[in-house]
């Protein structure tokens, strides 16, 4: 999705089971000052999906660096959030002089494990649910999103589904093996593989971190279960050649649906200098 097309590009990478849409409160903040763009990633929203379930973080970086290079972008702002934020990571450790600014959005090299799990739960138990209408979307999201604004949901639910001819109820566009893999039930690796595969990704990414000089802001919701106070202090004070720290009050793990006014005025202060 490119909303404008004037400014440096800034690129915006959803986290885990959203899509593109998520940004839709805090765009207006900054296309009138950058060439704004957010992408579906793989296995997302309009995206297709992968035949062989690849997921993996390299996968996804690659598919930035192919994005990035198709349209001709010597520097960027990337912006990631979650998912998007350890994607954001890496491909900056691989591509330093790229970034003219970095945001990470309640995204680590570690996460807390209260987050982790509550996703691979919800994952686990909703590998591939589906809903006789989008008020009953609606409703599923509520659950799932309990703090985010009403118009928030009205989006996730517009953009996250579509429905199927077959029978006429709305299933979800993110691939169901990813989610199968997020909720430990694909069955490819074992616990050990699994463990030894994150190991060295927490490794990669704190090694990514400190090879990133631009300017960078780290976002946390002040109710996050996902980024551990320490760990952002870490990055922010001890790693990153540049960082920076806010904190979102009355927000949780989501912070741009929990608390949009809050999550623009950080975000404002730091790449308009406002």
């Amino acid at each position: 999705v490119e909303w404008s097309q004037e400014g440096v590009p800034m690129l915006l990478l959803h986290g885990y089971s959203n899509e593109a849409h998520i940004w839709d409160d805090f765009v207006p903040t900054v296309s009138s000052h950058y060439r704004v763009l957010a992408l579906d990633l793989r296995g997302h929203g309009e995206s297709d999906w992968h035949p062989d379930g690849a997921y993996g973080y390299d996968d996804h970086v690659e598919d930035v660096e192919a994005l990035v290079e198709a349209l001709g972008i010597d520097r960027l702002v990337v912006v990631g959030h979650s998912l998007g934020g350890r994607i954001a990571m890496l491909y900056g450790g691989r591509n330093p002089d790229r970034l003219a600014g970095l945001v990470i959005v309640d995204s680590a090299p570690e996460l807390d494990a209260r987050g982790t799990a509550r996703i691979s739960m919800e994952a686990a138990e909703n590998q591939d649910p589906s809903f006789r209408s989008l008020a009953e979307f609606e409703q599923f999201l509520v659950h799932l999103y309990p703090a985010a604004t009403a118009a928030s949901i009205r989006r996730m639910a517009q953009h996250g589904v579509r429905q199927r001819e077959s029978d006429g109820r709305w299933v979800l566009k993110m691939d169901t093996a990813f989610r199968k893999a997020v909720g430990g039930g694909d069955g490819t690796m074992t616990r050990e593989e699994f463990e030894r595969q994150q190991d060295e990704s927490r490794k990669a990414m704190w090694a990514s971190l400190a090879k990133i000089p631009c300017p960078t802001l780290v976002v946390r919701g002040a109710a996050s279960d996902v980024l551990g106070p320490e760990i952002a202090d870490r990055m922010a004070e001890e790693v990153l050649p540049s960082g920076h720290l806010a904190i979102v009050a009355r927000a949780g793990h989501s912070v741009m649906t929990d608390n949009p006014e809050g999550f623009n005025a950080a975000l404002t202060k730091f790449v308009l200098g406002e």
